[in-house]
């Protein structure tokens, strides 16, 4: 399989109709404005803004906090079950129309329960979405519950607490929101907890938060899966650290563009990430807010970064399944599908 014969014009194509994972989605950040005003009228819930397109303007954030001021209004139009259920549904089609074959959704508790709204409707709504997804979409999918860290850890831990009768229905837990002042181990307590119950742990570091944070979140969080991570690149020990363990980073060059982490896609170091021998990984974060689901985050990408080309659209692809929380003989039937996908692509050159 040549990889390098792939001429670059074929690269988008390709892009889009490549096999998989998105391991880095918040599916409250999916909620598009449309959602938001239907939602919003259906509940009775008046918005400070008069239109959609009026929303839709004041997406225009200059750090991770102002995104987070609109983003946390914004899911207070969702109250029912039937709510949750819509929001999920729509993200579910769009992955598949996406040819994601598998995703690991990010859901926050606490931005819902804080409201007055039930456990069990924000878990129920979400979990019949997936449910309905592998039945009719044919779309692996899983749910991660979410800690706010610019919360308390005693909010954390009495949150875990509320969603353990959910236990089936998820499975396993990240740590989100404002890095900054907000330190992984000040969640050591409800991290260590959720490791004695089996649940799969993965958190947000070195996103705006310093290199530091990556190591505490593996060291001190016992973290599989590092969220963002694009900082780890000032911490050379670290870079060969997680190349050496295969720690796998879910980066979303979109949203690092729209956040300012990076001032433009054209200087993302996600090419320096693979080169150095990382398993990274290309998702979306919350693509109604940044301007992109996973494939537009990957053509643009690829479209602003030359150096990549078809043989790291195939790693990011193959890293996606590698990093994914599934069963080996299904994770390997994923990455036979890819090879073949991509032989298919270089048959005849």
């Amino acid at each position: 399989m040549n990889l390098d014969s792939i001429p670059r014009q074929e690269l988008a194509s390709i892009l889009r109709r490549m096999p998989k994972a998105e391991l880095h989605i918040h599916i409250e950040g999916s909620l598009e404005p449309e959602l938001i005003f239907r939602l919003a009228q259906k509940n009775g819930i008046e918005l400070p803004y008069p239109s959609v397109e009026a929303l839709r303007a004041a997406y225009a954030f200059t750090d991770l906090q102002s995104f987070l001021d609109i983003y946390y209004a914004g899911a207070g139009v969702l109250q029912t079950e039937e709510d949750f259920f819509d929001m999920a549904w729509n993200y579910l089609a769009r992955a598949k129309a996406d040819n994601v074959v598998h995703t690991e959704i990010f859901f926050d508790p606490q931005t819902h329960t804080a409201r007055g709204v039930p456990m069990a409707t924000v878990v129920n709504g979400l979990y019949r979405a997936v449910q309905r997804g592998r039945e009719e979409l044919g779309l692996s999918a899983s749910l991660i519950l979410c800690f706010l860290r610019h919360l308390s850890e005693e909010d954390a831990l009495a949150t875990l607490e509320q969603a353990l009768p959910f236990r089936d229905k998820f499975i396993g837990v990240g740590l989100d929101s404002g890095e900054r002042g907000n330190p992984p181990e000040k969640f050591a307590a409800v991290f260590g907890r959720c490791r004695e119950l089996g649940l799969r742990l993965v958190a947000h570091a070195g996103e705006e938060g310093p290199a530091q944070y990556i190591r505490d979140a593996l060291d001190l969080l016992h973290a599989e899966r590092i969220d963002h991570g694009v900082r780890c690149l000032e911490d050379p020990e670290l870079v060969a650290r997680l190349a050496a363990e295969r720690v796998a980073l879910t980066v979303c060059p979109l949203s690092n563009v729209k956040l300012a982490v990076f001032p433009e896609l054209g200087l993302h170091n996600l090419g320096r990430l693979l080169a150095e021998g990382i398993v990274a990984t290309i998702n979306s974060d919350d693509p109604a807010y940044f301007g992109g689901y996973l494939n537009d985050n990957f053509t643009a990408t690829f479209a602003a970064l030359p150096e990549l080309g078809a043989r790291e659209a195939y790693l990011l692809a193959r890293n996606s399944f590698e990093a994914s929380f599934v069963a080996d003989e299904t994770r390997e039937g994923w990455i036979a599908a890819l090879d073949c996908f991509f032989a298919d692509c270089c048959a005849g050159r």
